[in-house]
């Protein structure tokens, strides 16, 4: 126990330093940027579900009532990385990406026999676009070309408790608080001339999380869970800095710098969803969300882009062949899922819509079988080629460590 903690609490201070990925999407180009959507433990391969899901040896995020699910007097904590290989086209041109980014750190343990607790980080959106445009000056038959660089994201940082109501049912509450800052340079070139220009947003803000779990013995299956979520619209404060400087040839002027510019809040939305999650038999699970984020309703529209409302459909199922076998791979789960998401953002009249179907593999690494090693795989598309726009295939791997440890267990003398 003594080097786990030690181990991890080294992770945590690394991750911490280099908690922005460089995750790169064209879509982030957008509000504050690309919805980071990583779940914890098998859930990835799982198709993204997990509102109904409940299990002793994992961090559940996505509903903060499954927390009570845990065993009483132990410690766990989860660290996870994802790596993504992506072909983006357009109706002229493909472009080959390869990203490692940092997905998610955790802790959960038990206060009572019926108050459980966690908390962790996350990023909650990434930024991460380069552009190169080229155009006419206006009256003249010269270019100037400007490259923008965009970099940054929204972090949360999430306390949660679970509370035990009944044997059968769970209430949660997860309060959250969201901080980061959105960057984006432009070096706007013509000839022997060049403007440098920088933007910083910086946003700051808290959340509230809700959700509840009911278990019903032998409905549909030996043990069958209800879930439902549910989060508050809020609001992210913001301001921003700027900063710039021309250069003709080899001499170079700085612009005023302004800082602290205020900003109109940015609004994120109300999130709810329901989920069930049944055991067929004692092998095998079925998990199936619906989760709807109100977009329309909090966000202004401009003329480039809209919010729309957002429609998560996801289904997994999860396989266990044996718990007691002398076969390790009998005790292996073996995980697969599909998930649709319609997507927030119009772009040209067009939404942004994503699909996805995954598999994955949660492999013991303990003799307590409490302990495992995660590998979800994913494939998926994002976006359209049509009216000019972009469209992304992705093969994406994530890797997580969910590590089980005994708190305050009494030490035996012989």
């Amino acid at each position: 126990m003594k080097y786990q903690s030690i181990l991890f609490l080294s992770l945590f201070t690394v991750i911490i330093i280099n908690a922005q990925s460089d995750y790169s999407s064209p879509y982030s180009l957008y509000g504050l940027g690309k919805e980071n959507i990583n779940y914890f433990g098998g859930l990835s391969a799982m198709g993204n579900t997990g509102i109904g899901y409940k299990t002793t040896n994992t961090i559940n995020k996505i509903n903060p009532a499954s927390l009570t699910s845990i065993f009483n007097n132990s410690f766990l904590y989860e660290v996870g990385f994802s790596s993504t290989y992506s072909l983006k086209n357009t109706t002229k041109t493909n472009q080959k990406n390869y990203d490692f980014n940092f997905t998610h750190i955790a802790m959960a343990f038990s206060i009572k026999d019926y108050w459980k607790t966690s908390f962790g980080l996350v990023p909650y959106t990434k930024v991460n676009y380069e552009i190169d445009l080229i155009k006419p000056i206006e009256g003249s038959t010269s270019l100037y070309t400007t490259n923008i660089i965009g970099s940054g994201g929204i972090n949360e940082v999430f306390w949660t408790h679970g509370l035990k109501l009944t044997p059968n049912f769970s209430v949660g509450l997860e309060f959250t608080a969201l901080f980061g800052s959105l960057d984006q340079e432009q070096l706007i070139s013509f000839g022997s001339s060049s403007t440098y220009l920088k933007e910083s947003n910086h946003y700051f803000g808290f959340g509230l999380n809700a959700g509840i779990q009911y278990t019903a013995k032998k409905f549909f299956g030996t043990e069958t869970t209800f879930g439902g979520t549910l989060s508050l619209p809020s609001s992210l404060k913001g301001s921003q800095n700027f900063e710039g400087s021309k250069t003709y040839y080899t001499y170079e002027t700085s612009l005023e710098a302004e800082e602290d510019i205020s900003l109109e809040d940015f609004n994120l939305p109300l999130k709810a969803g329901i989920g069930i999650s049944s055991k067929i038999s004692k092998n095998l699970l079925i998990n199936l969300d619906y989760t709807k984020n109100y977009w329309a309703n909090t966000y202004t529209s401009n003329e480039i882009y809209k919010y729309s409302n957002q429609s998560f459909y996801a289904a997994g199922v999860e396989y266990t062949p044996s718990q007691n076998n002398s076969n390790y791979w009998n005790t292996v789960k073996y995980r697969g899922g599909v998930n649709y998401n319609s997507g927030y953002l119009t772009i040209s009249n067009k939404k942004i819509d994503t699909y996805s179907i995954s598999f994955g593999l949660g492999l013991p690494i303990a003799k307590n079988k409490q302990t495992f090693l995660n590998l979800n795989y994913s494939y998926g598309k994002e976006g359209t080629i049509e009216k000019q726009l972009i469209e992304d295939n992705f093969h994406k791997l994530s890797i997580n460590l969910s590590l089980f440890g005994n708190w305050f267990q009494k030490q035996k003398i012989f």
